[in-house]
């Protein structure tokens, strides 16, 4: 085993192959090593997070390096049976490239048993593996900005369904009917781990196909004397966030939660709720609303002015980190920030918001989560008090935002894949100022340096785990810094991973603000204790 730094509480164990990934990963949940916070199988490594008061990572890669990896992982009982059309758009070019007719190709595909080796990339998108290997073939060398959803798809080793639109670098060979995701299914996946799959051509196999009918939905209404806020305006969509989702991974799911997860704790001290409460995070301002209750507001983060116009057209300004007291009929709005990038509203009480797989917390990359929060959304507010504090008028920024046009440092853990590049390319990554595009999202922030990173080969990385903060390089040598909504794995090489301490700072970081990267030590294997 190799034992490679993701980050100051994640490590990365790369192994020979699936087979002793699957090992290490069963081994691990039978007899668990106190400090595993989560684990991301993928197919070479298991990307393991932990809790540093619990366990070091020297002393964890010493606890993990004795483990037996000759066991075989027994094979499911459960069969998933998906139907297809095989009229993918690269089931010629995979023809060409394997030296096969279309008709042999799919025939060796509907003939072969696939396992479900691990779940990642988006929500229910399972790596499949097991199939005939002579359909293994390379991604596209110019990936697709959009893959519709069903389509079933090649790579490498692997097979595997689109669960939903996306980009994707996969050859399709066809397309399902079948849901493989669907959040009001239990689970929400169809593929699970170790589930057995088989294919099977829908206009040969002289079968009907049972499509589920989907789960109906249940329309809450609000009744008209019920506490409520009306959203007035949005410019960008608002969304509910909390501090994450976690234990999904199984089923593909990242954590997502709150960018600046010290400023969403801080707006909930404002207004006295207890902690992890939901509140709306907002993006550059502009958000506006009419209260039809008393209440109190709290607003932090992002230098968002606020004003308050309340039902006799009299205007009253405030400013964030204080608690606002809301009559029926104000109307608040939020103005657009000098510095920062995202503010967090609180209302005393918390907002009455089903939680979606046991957070609120809203997944902009996986589509989980609540629904985004735009013009026209009403907003359920609870009524009871049980469980909160005094309002808190003490609180304070726990850094200087930046504005466009600053320089932001941000601390940096080299690895796990710093050895795919040269030393140019390393050191271009930490001399060169790296500027924040408008395409940045709650996924990640899109860099622009005048000096793409250099790699050391064109070589393809097999799918791996990817942590926030992940710094992630694609051809275009143009790094992708990863924030909460990043999918859970990833197939391009992390150069290195924003220091925890620093990921709040990174969400602040607005359009056109630069970064520079500041490595905290040398990049180096993780040695194991013994």
């Amino acid at each position: 085993m190799r034992f490679l730094p993701v980050s100051l509480t994640t490590i990365l164990v790369e192994l020979a192959d699936l087979d002793e990934t699957l090992a290490l990963f069963a081994s691990l949940q039978a007899d668990p090593v106190d400090g595993i916070a989560e684990m991301v199988p993928a197919a070479r490594t298991l990307m393991i997070s932990f809790r540093p008061d619990k366990v070091s990572a020297s002393d964890l890669a010493g606890r993990i390096g004795t483990r037996d990896l000759s066991a075989k992982i027994a094979p499911s009982e459960h069969l998933v049976e998906i139907p297809v059309r095989y009229d993918g758009e690269d089931l010629g070019d995979v023809a060409e490239l394997t030296g096969l007719s279309v008709e042999e190709a799919v025939r060796r595909h509907t003939e072969s048993e696939f396992t479900v080796a691990f779940c990642g990339f988006a929500p229910g998108f399972g790596y499949l593996v097991g199939g005939d290997t002579a359909l293994h073939v390379p991604r596209r060398k110019s990936p697709r900005t959009r893959i519709p959803a069903g389509s079933v798809a090649l790579a490498g080793a692997f097979s595997g369904v689109y669960p939903q639109a996306s980009p994707g670098g996969w050859q399709i060979i066809g397309t399902t009917p079948i849901k493989m995701w669907d959040i009001d299914r239990d689970p929400g996946a169809l593929f699970q781990p170790g589930y057995r799959v088989r294919f099977f051509d829908m206009e040969k196999a002289g079968r009907t196909v049972s499509i589920p009918a989907p789960a109906p939905r249940v329309e809450r209404i609000l009744a008209a004397d019920a506490p409520q806020f009306t959203v007035l305006a949005a410019p960008m969509p608002a969304v509910f966030q909390d501090l994450g989702r976690f234990g999904q991974t199984g089923q593909g799911v990242s954590a997502s939660g709150a960018l600046d997860r010290g400023t969403f704790n801080a707006v909930n001290r404002i207004v006295g709720n207890p902690a992890n409460t939901p509140g709306l995070e907002l993006t550059l301002g502009g958000f506006s609303f009419e209260s039809s209750v008393r209440a109190v507001i709290g607003l932090a983060g992002a230098t968002c002015p606020v004003t308050v116009r309340d039902s006799a057209g009299r205007v009253q300004d405030f400013e964030p980190y204080c608690p606002i007291a809301l009559e029926p009929g104000d109307v608040v709005t939020i103005g657009h920030p000098k510095k920062g990038m995202r503010a967090y509203l609180a209302v005393r009480g918390g907002f009455d918001v089903v939680p979606v797989l046991g957070s609120a917390a809203t997944d902009t990359l996986a589509v989980v989560g609540p629904e985004l929060v735009i013009a026209g959304t009403v907003l359920a507010l609870k009524s009871e008090t049980a469980g909160l504090a005094s309002v808190a008028c003490d609180e304070v920024p726990a850094f200087d935002l930046p504005a466009a046009g600053d320089v932001v440092t941000l601390d940096v853990v080299l690895g796990p894949r710093t050895d795919w590049f040269t030393q140019k390319g390393l050191e271009t990554l930490t001399s060169q100022l790296w500027q924040v595009t408008p395409q940045s999202s709650r996924v990640g922030i899109r860099l622009a340096g005048d000096v793409p990173l250099e790699r050391k080969d064109s070589a393809e990385l097999p799918s791996e785990g990817t942590a926030t903060g992940a710094i992630q390089v694609p051809h275009s040598g143009q790094p992708v810094l990863f924030l909460a909504d990043h999918p859970l794995t990833g197939g391009y090489p992390v150069i290195g991973a924003v220091a925890e301490y620093h990921l709040d700072l990174a969400g602040q970081v607005p359009i056109n603000a630069k970064i520079r990267f500041r490595p905290v030590g040398p990049f180096a294997d993780i040695a194991a204790t013994r």
